[in-house]
């Protein structure tokens, strides 16, 4: 069985709905809305069409394909430049200290803040694969992906990127750092605050937001004890993200409390590891195993492969060939799996 990563296509818009109905909640990149879905398909088709060579607000869809069957296996997203529309906000989470010369006596308190810090990065996001193909590496497969677009489209991404991931949620689908925090002043439960934000974006969160900073001590136990923690599903992916060099750096999402990994983009490991070279040989017998890419936008493809690299050549796997559809001449760029 082979998979490949490619772009979306409106085609696509029904299986990416029947995954998005698996997600659980609290997945706003990939809302259970078949017009929302479809307006991010048509936002990347533009995204994919664009020849252009500058940074600007843009969405990539990538989906994972079974290249014997057709069917998609799983989605990934790239948003070149976040807070563009609407303001992007998070909650930073820092220490108040204050002294009492009277009492001899020092307080340190934890405190939420709202920021727009990180408006301006790139982000990675909407990663979610079918829970039926959740073995053989495939996710990993997702999440790279987007490491060698980018390295393969370096001017379209902005010099930091984030990742943000799912914070806990119970049993009834409800965020206990929402009802403990936000949902107290916006009189919606976290699933429909969730969808709103999906499908309207997050400008209601301003208008309706309180500015001032909230003390993580005056918050129930539920709330205080899930700040930055992923959602137990995430905690691979949480691994993955510090693997390539990401970092919590207390920031945590507005609605689940759920962490924001940050790195430079340059420091990511499988953008910097990311080389291109000239194809030479279509070898069965090609050495190590490597995550292999090739052409650009609407022709991008990526998979799994074996590779033999010597100076500014490399030699690949007749499956790699295969999926990427690549011949004898063509430029390849891979990172080692």
């Amino acid at each position: 069985m082979s998979f490949v990563i490619r772009p979306s296509r409106e085609d696509d818009l029904e299986h990416l709905y029947e995954m998005a109905k698996l997600t659980g909640g609290g997945f706003t990149n990939l809302p259970a809305d078949r017009d929302a879905l479809a307006g991010k398909l048509a936002t990347s088709a533009k995204a994919f069409a664009n020849k252009g060579d500058e940074l600007v607000d843009e969405t990539f869809v990538l989906v994972l394909e079974n290249t014997e069957t057709g069917a998609v296996r799983g989605t990934c997203q790239l948003m070149t430049q976040v807070g563009q529309r609407w303001p992007f906000y998070s909650y930073r989470l820092n220490t108040l200290t204050q002294y009492s010369k009277e009492l001899d006596r020092t307080v340190r308190a934890e405190m939420l803040n709202l920021v727009t810090d990180l408006e301006g990065c790139s982000e990675v996001g909407g990663l979610f694969l079918h829970p039926n193909e959740r073995a053989g590496g495939l996710g990993l497969l997702l999440a790279r992906s987007r490491y060698l677009f980018i390295a393969m489209h370096r001017a379209r991404f902005a010099e930091r990127v984030i990742a943000e991931l799912r914070g806990i949620i119970d049993d009834r689908g409800g965020s206990p750092f929402w009802d403990g925090v936000a949902g107290r002043f916006f009189g919606m439960s976290f699933q429909e605050a969730d969808y709103f934000n999906a499908i309207n974006g997050n400008q209601f969160i301003a208008d309706l937001m309180p500015k001032h900073p909230v003390y993580v001590a005056m918050l129930d136990d539920d709330a205080r004890e899930v700040i930055g923690l992923p959602h137990p599903t995430g905690r691979a992916a949480m691994r993955m993200l510090e693997k390539e060099g990401f970092r919590f750096e207390n920031y945590v999402d507005i609605f689940d409390g759920g962490p924001t990994m940050l790195a430079r983009t340059d420091d990511v490991v499988s953008v910097a590891d990311a080389e291109p070279r000239t194809l030479d040989t279509v070898d069965g017998e090609a050495g190590e195993r490597a995550l292999l890419a090739s052409g650009t936008l609407t022709d991008f493809r990526c998979c799994y492969g074996r590779r033999t690299v010597e100076g500014e050549e490399i030699a690949i796997d007749d499956a790699g060939a295969q999926a990427l559809g690549v011949g004898k001449g063509d430029t390849v760029w891979s990172v080692t799996r």
